[in-house]
């Protein structure tokens, strides 16, 4: 990814097919959302990088993606780090245009691509928030979930103020490691939740399961090492795959969004099986990551 260090902030130009707009809606579609803060038509992210808190402030402007600091300029290091963490959450190094290229051939997605031209995988970079955030999402509905993730990222995790303005880091697993199962159900986790969570906090902790051990891996042995951590089923697993490691061809079947949408967009009197789903989704081969992220896109045009 080419990328400029202006010194006091940084400059990422996007690939073909970027659209900042879009992306940003997306990542307002909650106002419970504390892990970043939109605001004057840029996004505010807290990183953690080493022992460094950086507060990154990034716009769209002339066609690139320019990076503030609005408290402490980092350094060429720590910049390096902003820009793998952008690059990565944006999904900036997919060549989208073969999904394009793919969805002239499905009249769903065709039409959607052309809806929402430029919008990126948002993902999820840290693998104990993407495994926690799937957690406190199973068998809930968004709303809900929303508000539990708010409140373990504010009892729990750490902060920096700026103008008025509070922005929070995702808790570190070593700090969930050390709870109890009675402290996250004063938050209204399940008993189950609050064990899974913690479970998997302390086998981050304790190194045995790392993004990096995982990455280098194949899809079908990823979801395989996932599905064996407690509290981690196929949905859970299929969504990680999706937005922390970024496998374009992960379908999160039973995603209760994506049935929505399908019902929605395809106009059907109730939701499809996954046995009609597994038909809808043979024109998204190799793509079926996007293809879900853009029908979840397209339930926040539809009245509430």
């Amino acid at each position: 990814m080419k990328w400029c260090d202006c010194q006091t902030y940084i400059e990422i130009t996007p690939p073909e097919h970027f659209n900042f707009h879009e992306c940003l809606l997306f990542l307002n579609r909650s106002d419970q959302e504390i892990v970043h803060v939109i605001h004057e038509e840029g996004v505010y992210k807290l990183l953690k990088i080493n022992d460094s808190i950086i507060l990154c402030r990034i716009v769209y402007n002339d066609q690139v993606l320019a990076v503030h600091f609005p408290i402490e300029v980092p350094s060429t290091e720590e910049k390096r780090e902003v820009v793998r963490f952008i690059c990565e959450w944006f999904d900036l190094d997919r060549n989208v245009e073969l999904f394009y290229q793919a969805a002239e051939q499905d009249q769903l997605l065709s039409r959607l691509t052309l809806t929402y031209r430029g919008l990126r995988m948002i993902g999820i970079p840290d693998l104990f928030e993407a495994l926690t955030w799937a957690i406190i999402g199973q068998q809930i509905n968004l709303t809900f979930a929303y508000k539990l993730k708010r409140r373990f990222i504010e009892k729990y995790g750490e902060y920096m103020t700026f103008k008025g303005k509070t922005f929070w880091l995702f808790p570190q697993p070593e700090k969930i490691a050390i709870l109890t199962v009675k402290e996250l159900r004063a938050l209204q986790f399940s008993t189950r939740k609050a064990e899974y969570v913690i479970g998997v906090a302390r086998l981050i902790r304790d190194g045995y399961v790392t993004k990096d051990d995982l990455q280098g891996k194949d899809y079908d042995t990823i979801k395989q090492e996932l599905v064996a951590i407690r509290g981690i089923g196929n949905w859970t697993a299929d969504y990680v795959l999706m937005k922390c490691f970024r496998r374009a061809n992960a379908l999160p079947i039973a995603d209760v969004g994506l049935h929505n949408a399908l019902k929605i967009q395809l106009g059907l009197d109730k939701k499809p099986s996954i046995k009609e789903i597994e038909v809808i989704a043979t024109n998204w081969e190799g793509w079926q990551a996007y293809a879900t992220f853009y029908l979840w896109r397209s339930l926040y045009d539809e009245p509430v």
